[in-house]
């Protein structure tokens, strides 16, 4: 992976929530009362049945939604009301793996992957053999150049891991990354993302697979009902 030094953030919190609640259009909350703390360099799993708000609380964390009410803390900033650029700007320092993948269909697998690199406006021949080496590693050399359009769904997956943790990011939030591939290439996933929390990037991985968190062996977050129980 390229390179990318972490910023020094001390005995800051790498993320905190304290009594946050979410509603869409003035509903019932989705989230309720959800506080919890994330240390720099912790790895955690977001566990709890479908509708309970992992995904939503993942959301959250990436700022593309704000709270009904309560605080969040992200990186030690009070980003509950953050101005657009701001969003931006923190947004760069999390590595994102969407359960619906968002790639771009008309770049290459490659490309793909590479885009985080582009936006940051580091020069094409300083991580081409990085990002040749991560496509490798996740294992799809050979659809390098491909459009994602060609591939299965858990090979688009892999690409959006891949994306996702290219730049070693601060924080990384990932929301059911082992959802579409085998138990084998599951583990071998699991190892890229212990080995980037080893290197510094606090992780927090929503997840239904009951063996991969009991095999990690990290703390677990339970969502029911919309709270952390």
């Amino acid at each position: 992976m390229v390179k990318v030094r972490l910023k020094q953030l001390g005995t800051a919190l790498m993320l905190r929530m304290k009594n946050v609640g979410l509603s869409y259009g003035g509903g019932a909350e989705i989230l309720k009362d959800v506080s919890l703390h994330l240390a720099p360099q912790s790895f955690h799993f977001l566990t709890g049945p479908s509708g309970s708000g992992k995904s939503s609380l993942l959301r959250l964390v990436h700022l593309t939604l704000q709270p009904t009410r309560g605080l969040i803390e992200l990186f030690g900033e009070n980003v509950t009301d953050v101005l657009r650029a701001e969003t931006l700007t923190l947004r760069r320092r999390i590595g994102v793996v969407f359960q619906d993948f968002r790639l771009l269909d008309h770049m290459s697998v490659f490309e793909n992957v590479a885009l985080p690199l582009r936006v940051r406006g580091i020069d094409t021949k300083n991580y081409t053999a990085d990002v040749a080496d991560l496509i490798d590693w996740v294992g799809l050399k050979h659809h390098m150049h491909a459009s994602p359009q060609i591939l299965s769904g858990g090979e688009q997956q892999r690409v959006a891991i891949a994306r996702a943790v290219v730049t070693r990011p601060e924080l990384l939030i990932a929301d059911e990354p082992t959802g579409n591939v085998d138990p084998a290439l599951a583990k071998r996933l699991l190892h890229l993302f212990l080995e980037l929390n080893r290197q510094g990037t606090t992780v927090l991985i929503a997840s239904h697979d009951e063996a991969l968190v009991a095999q990690a062996g990290k703390p677990v977050l339970t969502l029911q009902e919309g709270r952390i129980v």
